[in-house]
């Protein structure tokens, strides 16, 4: 039973990932990618495609987010995206409150059918962290969502739980409350790349690193790089000694 659904969702989230691939390629004239006027025309269309149809769309993305995070997909794509699609505010609550369905729903399937795998694979190398975890499930699984997971794969970060069998709602709230701080930031890069097209008559590098809804995003998104790590080191990597 379990290798029939590992081979379903394996090829279920090969279907959408090329479904979806396929479908952004049809919207694109690649002989003008080298035209910045051409994003001018892509953003102009999305915002008015987004506008005229805000609650169909916020739906649509919605419910993708949930499949491709239940599919074993990346978050970071999805956040870029949604700022881009809804702007840092709208983008970053759909984003989170999606993305934390979806890890919840591949933590139940990974709980019901892969647990014995999971563990066979990540119990050994995790163990000190699965010794904190077992201590306080969900205020250890928050910190672990809040500096990114401790380097893992988002799908790994996502099964990690299975091996202490943690409460569900404990990993939905632990997971929401962490994701808000990072998510939050790639949303606002999404935006700000947004804004950038729709004001800029050209393309330049440093123009859009210096822009302010670039910059500033960029360095909250350094200073919580190293807030993570100060955390990481004296919460988790202290235990090594």
């Amino acid at each position: 039973m379990s290798k029939k659904l590992k081979l379903f969702l394996g090829i279920s989230y090969l279907l959408i990932l090329f479904a979806f691939i396929y479908f952004i390629f049809l919207q694109i004239d690649i002989s003008r990618l080298n035209d910045f006027s051409y994003y001018k025309e892509l953003q102009a269309n999305l915002n008015s495609l987004i506008g005229n149809k805000l609650y169909i769309n916020l739906l649509i993305f919605f419910i993708f987010s949930i499949v491709w995070v239940a599919l074993l997909g990346f978050g970071s794509p999805l956040l870029i995206t949604s700022g881009i699609l809804f702007g840092k505010w709208t983008g970053t609550l759909v984003s989170v409150i999606s993305i934390t369905l979806g890890a919840l729903i591949l933590y139940i399937i990974a709980s019901f059918f892969f647990k014995d795998l999971i563990s066979k694979l990540l119990e050994k190398k995790f163990s000190k962290y699965i010794e904190l975890f077992k201590k306080n499930e969900f205020y250890y699984y928050f910190i672990f969502r809040l500096v990114g997971g401790l380097g893992l794969p988002f799908p790994l970060q996502n099964t990690l739980p299975v091996i202490f069998n943690m409460k569900k709602i404990n990993y939905f709230f632990a997971s929401i409350l962490g994701f808000v701080p990072g998510m939050f930031i790639m949303a606002s890069i999404g935006s700000g790349i947004n804004e950038f097209i729709k004001e800029s008559d050209s393309f330049s590098f440093i123009n859009l690193i210096l822009s302010r809804e670039i910059y500033l995003p960029i360095i909250f998104f350094i200073i919580f790089i190293l807030i993570s790590l100060i955390i990481k080191f004296f919460i988790f990597n202290a235990r090594d000694k």
